[in-house]
This record gives C-alpha cells, structure tokens and sequence, in this order.
C-alpha cells in the first residue's frame, strides 16, 4: 500500500534484444548479465521492492528461461502474506494464438491478473534499463497530481530523442502531446538541445488502464507509446513525473544524480558496465540502502595469485593466475591465465583465458576457453572476419564459440598490436 492505495506492479521483460545480438542469441535482453553477478532485470525489480512494491508480475515472452530460472534463484520472496510476489507470466494465450504484438498488447492479454488482485493503481515499467528509482515517490507524485496516468521522464539530448517516447508538458506537468520515436523532435521550451523523453515506466489508475486496453484492443492497436497515450491525453488527465526529482538513500558525492541508462545496443551496455568500477564510479553498484538484489553468491572467493590489476573487478570463483587486467569486468569463475592481457574487457561466467592472450574493448559471452595466443580487439577488418563488431568497435564473442583446446588463429602484425 502506498497512499493508502494497493499498487501491482506489471514488468514487461519479453524484449527480444536484437541491437544486442549475440549477447540476446540464446536469452532475452532483461536476462543479459550486467557487471559482476546481476542481470539487467535484478534493476526494476529491486527498485520496486526496495520501495514497497512486492506484488508484482513478470510479463515474458521471447527465450524466456534464463530469465525463469534467474527469477527462481534470486527473487523467491518470503511468502508470508499473499501479496509478496514476484511471478513469472508467459504468454498464456487466453485470447487465441497470438504472442504480445507490443507492449500494451501484453497487458491487455493479462487483464485477468487484475481481476485477481484487485489494485487501485499499476505500475507498468520496463525491464531493460540500469537505474535506482524509489517508485512509490512516483506514485505518490500521481495521487497528488489526481492523474489517470503518470509517466515517468527525463530530457534527452536532442539527437538521442529518436529512439525514445517525447512527450510535450505545460507549466503544471501535464502532457498535453505525446509522439513515439519522432524523426524530427522538438527541444523543451527553455532548454534547446534536449527533448523530454518517456522512460517507458507508467502509473495508471486500475480503471483508466482497463478501458484503455479494452478500446485499444477493439482498435488493433498494440503499443502504450504509439496508441495509447496520445489517445488518453485527449480524454484523461495524463502527467509526466521528472525522474531528476527522485531520491534514493545511500548515494556517494561522485555518482552521477538521476544516473540513467538504456542499455538497448551493445555500446550502451558496454558503457554502463564501465560506470560501475574503479573508486569514484559514476554508478555504485555497492548501496546498503538501496541495495540491487540479485541471486545469493555461492561461489568461491576470487584469487589472484600475481598480475597487474587496473580498475577491474573479480566475480565469484574467479583466478587470475598472472597476466594484465586493464578496466576488466570478470564475472563468475572466470581463469585468466600467465602473459594474458585483457583492456576494456567483459568476460562472462566460466570464460577461460589462454596464456598469452590479447583482448581489447571485448566482451566474451559465457563458456568460452580463449585459446593461447589468440589476438582480438586488435585489428578491425580481421574482427570483422570472424565476430559481430558494434557501430563503436566492441567486439562480441558469442556464447560457446571457443570450445576448449581450440588453437588460435594466426596473431596480427606488431603493428596492428600498436594500434
């Protein structure tokens, strides 16, 4: 209860991930690991429950049992009273044959969900962005703005706005236009260069949120941001909530205030990974309170028994047995073997790297045994021979591309080295 309303909390984690292809070949994106032991799904589930949102329904549907199992490990709630959960929903075609055609589409199939709970508010966010957010400060916002909708934003920078939902506001917060992935957005009064953008996270009122599905599945019409709320604006009192103004407890001096990421494309993801190390990071990962939940480690202790380590960070069961680790994120049981250099580097649960091994700006998918010698992330054309290279230059290796005892290909010139 927040306000002395019952909130249930719908996250839509079906997104297939395909900017995020390969890491997205054999998982959805919520499901991607992100930093040492979380997965990008363990963000907007911990930023409910730390704010006391604990009903709340996983909507999933495209290679969905990583992020099953992931959920069943790590957000088992006690279950106490009846309104502590967190459950996994499928698709569960209660009206035909059809998987969720977009994000509206999703809840509109689990209308029943409501019937069953009974809420005077839902909290519909996404499952796909690393952030901390005390959500009920947002609910509290839409209960004294008397909103049908709230909608929560940020201002984007002009040329980012594209990609997001923009919403046009008067001087009391109200959204008075709303248009999805506009080609040529338009900047905030008062603030030329920057758009405000839509964070694809949303408090409804039950009702409006019921009626607005059932029309808009009359209409065919699938997506929050392209059918329903311009259609809601005209009729209901939709208003935007400034995620600038959210607080959390326990943040450092250093830590970038309203941190915010979509994590959509590999440079992105690869990005918010490296704003979580060294002593100053921009985004802590460490918070007692506030903390990003995630499933118990069980592992081993990390080890390092010689090397050179900069600014890097060691998951559980991890061995550096010698060699250069420069900014590298190691997750669980990773082995980093004697002369190995790795630079601006993700390596993923059980990767294993060769003696003598060179990697740089690379992320290794899981089970993989780099092979002694091996050169990657030193010279593009040879890269883009043999891996998926993003628009910025970080180089993918797919889960299980390197089975153990694989040679290494031929090593580029010295001079590629140098590059």
């Amino acid at each position: 209860m927040i306000g002395g309303k019952k909130v249930l909390a719908l996250v839509l984690a079906g997104g297939e991930g395909s900017r995020l292809h390969p890491l997205t070949a054999e998982r959805c994106k919520p499901s991607v690991p992100f930093n040492g032991r979380h997965r990008i799904v363990d963000f907007v589930l911990s930023n409910l429950v730390n704010s006391g949102l604990t009903s709340i329904y996983l909507l999933v549907q495209y290679k969905s049992q990583p992020l099953i199992e992931h959920v069943r490990r790590a957000w088992s709630l006690p279950q106490l009273m009846g309104h502590h959960f967190v459950s996994v929903v499928p698709p569960q075609m209660r009206q035909g044959r059809e998987w969720y055609a977009g994000t509206a589409d999703a809840v509109a199939q689990n209308l029943h969900l409501l019937d069953q709970q009974r809420p005077d508010l839902v909290a519909v966010f996404g499952a796909d962005h690393v952030y901390r957010m005390d959500v009920s400060q947002m609910v509290e916002w839409h209960l004294a703005q008397r909103a049908d909708v709230t909608v929560a934003t940020l201002p984007v920078p002009i040329n980012e706005a594209p990609a997001f939902g923009i919403a046009t506001i008067d001087a009391r917060h109200r959204i008075g236009a709303f248009e999805e992935k506009p080609r040529a957005p338009r900047s905030m009064p008062g603030r030329p260069g920057f758009a405000l953008a839509s964070m694809g996270n949303y408090v409804f009122s039950a009702a409006v949120l019921r009626q607005a599905l059932v029309e808009a599945q009359a209409r065919g019409e699938h997506d929050f941001g392209r059918d329903v709320l311009p259609r809601l604006i005209g009729s209901h009192r939709v208003v935007a909530y400034d995620f600038d103004d959210n607080r959390v407890p326990g943040l450092d001096a250093q830590e970038e205030r309203g941190y915010w990421r979509d994590v959509g494309t590999l440079d992105a993801y690869f990005a918010a990974n490296f704003d979580t190390l060294g002593a100053r990071p921009r985004f802590r990962m460490a918070n007692a309170a506030w903390p990003i939940h995630t499933a118990p480690d069980a592992g081993e202790s990390a080890q390092v028994e010689a090397g050179h380590l900069l600014c890097s960070t060691l998951g559980p069961g991890s061995v550096v047995h010698d060699g250069w680790l420069d900014h590298a994120l190691l997750r669980q049981e990773v082995q980093v073997h004697e002369e190995a250099c790795l630079e601006h580097c993700i390596l993923m649960d059980r990767v294993v790297v060769g003696r003598g091994a060179r990697l740089r700006r690379v992320i290794v998918d899981m089970d993989n045994h780099i092979p002694p010698g091996e050169v990657i992330g030193h010279d593009a054309a040879a890269d883009r021979a043999r891996f998926h290279v993003s628009e910025g230059g970080i180089v993918v290796v797919p889960r299980g591309h390197f089975r153990p005892g694989a040679a290494a290909t031929p090593a580029v010139g010295t001079e590629a080295l140098a590059r």
